[in-house]
């Protein structure tokens, strides 16, 4: 072990780790694509298609990288824009054994109360969290499952609060997923009619007699108008007066939604200078329809869509023209991820914007599925993302996991430490096929291998010299132990500066 990490740091100290990661570039990264020796499959893609595809998917895979090359960059995205024509058997099948998916809240509850003496909800959440990295890992419609992550930021809510233990799941169904490439406007009232969010932002005390206007602080804030949307306190005030009301049934049926008139605040309102009628449980959608068309949503909504799928600062051209797209088609996600992403790829890409850095988990999926491991999603390997700042459903505050390298950057070695256990075969249900890269070396041909690597997880050659330097350092190791050599070189690929940027 101790000459596996002495080699492990010779690696990362010739790939740039340290200098490259904390100057925030990738010093690698202009080498993409070269020709990799003798390994066709998968194939080489420009290096606009490989910077599209890690923001398209978790790490693209031979398969994805093969299919891109078939039918073009557009085509491809059209795909994964229609996920519901993707056939996904393997998937299917991996969550089909995870029967909390498919629960109503009151049945989660009770599932809790069977198995738990004092509702300890560990059982439940280690499922839905395994299914989650499933989906990651395994599934074809990689967009979909990254839209699923950006609105479950934008639509934060932790686990940690209350009763969201398991109405976070039935969210997640019903909310996140069944909208996530629909309109924006039917996604926005269902997150306000969710039970999940509800409790969360405690709207649930949101009474006439005693108003609290967290949700509906935050409704305006992060899931519309956004922080400098020109809303003022006084609209803060008359949407929690339109809210009132909403409560979560706490007995048969617990954790269902309904609407009690007697603790609603009757009259009309003022919300943004627009008459709310007196309608009782109809003011929450009179509310939301200005929400959803107003142009500081647009702003605010296609900003983080940019930023998630484009750069930290993404182009403001792309920002306008999306906002526009938005507001003209009602909201359509769809119309607008088409601009954000065939607009803007091949913009970052003439002028040069900086990556993304990879967050945790994007980090740790792509690890998975770049290298071809295999994994069970349980709580081994969540584990890892607990030590990487990023379990999932865990952040405290509505805003959602941070979306910028500086707030991930400070905290490598996770990262390095899960490249040496995966590689190692050290975590418990995750099985690294190191034997099928071997063959290169065990037939003397080093280089290939090395070629192999840098092609399969970077998707291009190295620059020759430092494959020289690799092989050089090596050397000793590659003719004592070729395994631990392998070892080395994966781990040190996948720590290595360039992985931790897509």
């Amino acid at each position: 072990m101790n000459i596996t990490r002495r080699d492990f740091l010779k690696v990362l100290g010739i790939l740039g780790a340290g200098a490259g990661t904390a100057a925030g570039c990738s010093p690698m990264a202009s080498y993409f694509p070269t020709q990799s020796a003798g390994f066709p499959d998968p194939p080489q893609v420009s290096s606009l298609e490989w910077r599209a595809l890690n923001r398209l998917s978790f790490g693209p895979r031979p398969e994805e990288r093969r299919r891109l090359t078939e039918i073009g960059l557009e085509n491809y995205l059209e795909e994964q824009l229609s996920p519901e024509n993707i056939k996904d058997h393997k998937t299917d099948l991996l969550l089909s054994r995870l029967e909390v998916l498919e629960m109503d809240a009151d049945s989660l509850r009770n599932r809790g109360d069977k198995i738990f003496d004092n509702f300890d909800p560990a059982l439940v959440l280690d499922d839905f969290r395994q299914a989650t990295t499933l989906r990651q890992v395994y599934s074809k419609k990689q967009l979909e499952e990254m839209l699923v992550e950006f609105w479950t930021d934008h639509f934060n809510i932790s686990v940690q609060k209350g009763d969201c233990w398991f109405l976070k799941i039935v969210d997640d169904r019903e909310v996140i997923r069944a909208h996530a490439l629909g309109n924006f406007r039917e996604l926005l009232g269902a997150s306000a009619h969710s039970p999940a969010m509800l409790v969360y932002l405690d709207n649930q005390e949101n009474h006439k007699d005693a108003p609290n206007e967290n949700y509906a602080r935050e409704l305006l804030e992060l899931h519309s108008l956004g922080v400098q949307g020109g809303y003022s306190q006084d609209d803060v005030m008359e949407l929690a007066r339109c809210l009132t009301g909403w409560r979560i049934k706490e007995h048969f049926w617990k954790g269902e939604l309904k609407f009690d008139q007697d603790s609603h605040t009757p009259g009309e309102k003022t919300v943004l200078g627009e008459i709310i009628k007196s309608t009782g449980e109809g003011e929450i959608n009179q509310v939301l329809d200005i929400l959803a068309q107003h142009p500081s949503t647009a702003e605010t909504v296609c900003t983080k869509l940019a930023r998630r799928f484009l750069a930290d600062n993404p182009p403001r051209e792309i920002i306008t023209k999306a906002s526009q797209t938005f507001l003209e088609s009602r909201g359509d996600i769809k119309a607008v991820l088409r601009i954000i992403l065939l607009d803007g790829f091949p913009q970052i890409q003439h002028e040069n914007t900086p990556l993304k850095y990879k967050r945790p988990v994007n980090y740790l999926v792509s690890a998975l599925r770049s290298s071809g491991a295999d994994t069970d999603g349980g709580k081994a390997l969540q584990r890892y993302l607990k030590n990487m700042g990023q379990p999932l459903y865990d952040w405290p505050t509505p805003d959602g996991y941070p979306d910028t390298e500086a707030a991930w950057q400070g905290n490598l070695l996770p990262r390095w430490q899960f490249a040496l256990d995966l590689v190692q075969n050290q975590i418990k249900g995750t099985k690294f096929d190191l034997d099928s890269y071997l063959v290169d070396i065990q037939s003397g041909e080093a280089s290939f291998f090395i070629d192999r690597i840098a092609n399969n997880l970077l998707g291009g050659s190295l620059p020759p010299g430092m494959e020289i330097e690799l092989l050089s350092a090596l050397e000793e190791t590659l003719n004592d132990n070729p395994r631990q050599a392998a070892e080395v070189v994966i781990a040190g690929v996948l720590a290595s500066p360039t992985f931790q940027w897509r």
